[in-house]
């Protein structure tokens, strides 16, 4: 399976509580980390959802 490199590059900090609880889903807990995932399309998904807040790369 595809793997994808997800980076927050923007705070959750005043955004509504779904989007907060997609970062924590993601396995993002502050700015500028980064993490591997795979592609699902669970995935894919919470990235489209939030994708203003991160940063995403293929690997």
């Amino acid at each position: 399976m595809k793997k994808i490199r997800v980076t927050q590059t923007r705070s959750g900090i005043g955004r509504p509580v779904r989007q907060k609880r997609t970062l924590i889903a993601l396995g993002l807990k502050k700015m500028h980390q980064t993490v591997e995932l795979d592609a699902s399309p669970q995935v894919l998904g919470m990235v489209k959802k939030i994708g203003h807040l991160l940063k995403v790369e293929e690997v």
